[in-house]
């Protein structure tokens, strides 16, 4: 939009002086031009297919990346390994080349089709995930992990951009939401027939059946799914093409990226130690099968983040309306409750004390990511903002999914000859510790957001 049409900056606004700028001040140019595009039959149905099929190849993103937590336990009787040496292979391994390339391939998907990428990507991710099933070593786990990693960068970044490009700002958070139950959808419907493979069927044909079905996906999605047009629907104008050092450079330069960068850090720990290690927890000290872990874990820890994701992204939409810091307040106050709930899960005694605190915490864990993912890509321009999405995969990756697993690993290993089995019940208490130092990090953006969105808005 040129610069004389632009809307006025939200601190001068009369009507917001004394409280926080509304999250979507729209213009008139942008909803007429999101009136046209729906009459043009290129509105809600279309945008919700789409929405649909990318929540379908994220919801086997996360199958496959689940699976080779729910095998450790049988995978480790068979290779007789440490579990410092599986937090490596399933960490490490898997976050060099899934953080890595993440934003070197958002550069690209912010300037080509970034359709194809997904495509691209989800067809070699499921390669390699099949390719798992049959590996002799931990050298060859750890390969076909890292090959994995690259193919999984392409998803993540490319799926949100995609669909900041489909909605408007006022339902973008609950499209995002939508996205995110793909965890659900794998733990509900996936995660528990994988387990009854495992049991049946031993881990190799866990990460068969797993790949497999995504070749199929990866050629219909090319097929049937167009690129969106490129900031439409989004605040402020669609700058120039800019070079990769000064969309990094723009995106330091906000406090709130930059807090939201560091509480993502602590949330990525979280979730990758506690997907990596959950079974293995679940099997020592509950004595719990695979089958009977998977049928427990992965449908109630699907309805209830399903439900958490949800509910975080309609709320925050709704509340985002008139006080735009709901999009850093409710995720860390679901940050802050995740903590103790977390606890719960790894202290109670009991199957029903258990099962409450993971269904807790899956709630309130799992409702905080797409009302970040949204307040990150407000503070982005609107060829940065898969970017901004990469860099947040690649901090959390490298430093979260690294450090989450590993850590666990060493502490278990550590604590093992006094603790015994039980041992894996403290070292994940690293979790409830992630969680709250998470929740303190998005407290600490909230002062900073309006500044920082005015800025990329061109304000």
């Amino acid at each position: 939009m040129p610069a004389s049409r632009r809307s006025p900056p939200l601190a001068a606004t009369p009507a917001l002086k004394g409280r926080a700028a509304p999250i979507d001040p729209g213009t008139a140019e942008t909803d007429a031009h999101a009136g046209r595009a729906a009459t043009r039959g290129r509105g809600s149905v279309y945008a919700a297919y789409t929405l649909g099929f990318l929540t379908l190849i994220s919801a086997f993103n996360y199958l496959d990346r689940a699976v080779l937590g729910l095998a450790l336990p049988l995978i480790k009787r068979e290779m007789l390994v440490s579990d410092t040496a599986l937090g490596l292979a399933s960490g490490l391994a898997f976050a060099l080349f899934y953080s890595l390339l993440g934003v070197p391939i958002a550069w690209v998907a912010d300037r080509w089709s970034r359709r194809n990428i997904i495509a691209i990507g989800f067809g070699l991710w499921s390669v390699m995930t099949t390719v798992t099933g049959f590996v002799g070593n931990i050298w060859q786990l750890a390969g076909a992990r890292f090959l994995m990693g690259a193919g999984e960068a392409c998803g993540v970044a490319p799926s949100n951009a995609m669909i900041a490009d489909l909605y408007p700002q006022g339902r973008r958070t609950l499209a995002l939401a939508i996205l995110g139950t793909a965890s659900s959808l794998a733990f509900i419907f996936f995660y528990p027939l994988i387990g009854w493979v495992g049991q049946h069927r031993g881990w190799r044909a866990m990460f068969m059946v797993s790949g497999v079905p995504g070749f199929v996906l990866a050629v219909a999605f090319v097929l049937t799914v167009r690129e969106p047009a490129r900031g439409g629907r989004g605040v402020g104008r669609v700058p120039d093409i800019a070079s990769p050092s000064s969309v990094i450079r723009f995106l330091l330069a906000s406090p709130t990226y930059l807090l939201i960068l560091l509480g993502s850090t602590f949330m990525g720990a979280s979730v990758y130690a506690g997907s990596t290690w959950n079974a293995t927890f679940l099997t020592r000290v509950h004595h719990l099968s695979l089958a009977e872990t998977a049928a427990s874990i992965g449908p109630l820890q699907g309805l209830c983040g399903g439900a958490g994701i949800l509910l975080g992204g309609f709320l925050t939409d709704a509340l985002g309306r008139r006080d735009e810091r709901w999009l850093l307040r409710l995720p860390a106050m679901a940050c802050l409750l995740a903590a103790p709930a977390e606890a719960l899960f790894l202290l109670g005694r009991g199957r029903l004390a258990w099962m409450i605190g993971f269904g807790l915490m899956s709630f309130f864990a799992l409702a905080h990511q797409a009302p970040i993912f949204a307040a990150a890509m407000s503070t982005a321009r609107a060829r940065m903002r898969a970017v901004a999405i990469s860099m947040l995969v690649l901090v959390s990756g490298l430093l979260g999914q690294i450090a989450g697993p590993l850590l666990v690993g060493l502490l278990d290993d550590q604590l093992h000859a006094s603790l015994g089995n039980s041992a894996v019940r403290y070292s994940l208490l690293l979790v409830a510790a992630c969680l709250f130092a998470a929740s303190l990090a998005f407290f600490s953006a909230i002062g900073h957001f309006a500044r920082d969105r005015e800025r990329a808005a061109g304000a």
